[in-house]
């Protein structure tokens, strides 16, 4: 099952990196046309705002999966392994909750929108909260997951940490890999001199 989630999340990266050299195609393409030759697309703006949308919603989900969430963990990390394991799944209980709102609001947004037209591209409205929805159940299916591995005893302690503190060591930890973040500093090795 992690197979398979870690290739539909470079699938998403994938997309995500697709839609965001279409919106830059637009975004740049319309400023060289509206400046350089008077005229521009007219799709332009709406369809990158649309772009920009479903690019965050799409990020939001590899980076649930790749734990790279920003948060403070200065009173979880000081915890024992039990104490880990209770906020760990009084947190995936309340993020289950929140997604549960978000899919509802996006549900009802969707049906509000489903005939309302885009001033520019005549496309339905409903195509930016489908991304509400898209979120919702992907993130849901990651923590149920994450909880059920966490219920049964499957997820290392070195999970049990569902955040990073800052973009700094959530970029040094990529760097480094699983097994360098946790290794410990090399302590240099004591040596006696003896005297002749």
């Amino acid at each position: 099952m992690n197979r398979w989630i870690d290739g539909a999340c470079r699938a998403v990266e994938a997309l995500i990196a697709l839609m965001l050299a279409v919106m830059v195609v637009l975004v740049f393409g319309n400023v060289v046309l509206r400046y350089g030759f008077n005229s521009g697309i007219t799709v332009s703006e709406e369809v990158s705002r649309w772009l920009f949308i479903w690019i965050t919603f799409l990020g939001a989900i590899v980076a649930l999966r790749e734990r790279a969430h920003l948060g403070v963990d200065m009173l979880v990390s000081r915890l024992p392994a039990w104490g880990k394991k209770g906020c760990l799944a009084i947190s995936y209980l309340l993020m289950l909750y929140m997604l549960w709102l978000l899919f509802q609001g996006s549900v009802a947004q969707t049906r509000i929108n489903w005939d309302v037209q885009a001033p520019v591209t005549g496309a339905s409205m409903a195509i930016v909260y489908t991304s509400g929805i898209v979120f919702a159940v992907a993130a849901g299916l990651i923590l149920l997951l994450d909880l059920w591995r966490l219920l049964s005893g499957r997820m290392a302690e070195d999970e049990l940490v569902a955040i990073q503190e800052s973009e700094e060591a959530g970029a040094l930890a990529q760097v480094l890999g699983p097994q360098g973040a946790a290794a410990p500093s090399p302590t240099p090795a004591r040596t006696e001199e003896r005297q002749p």
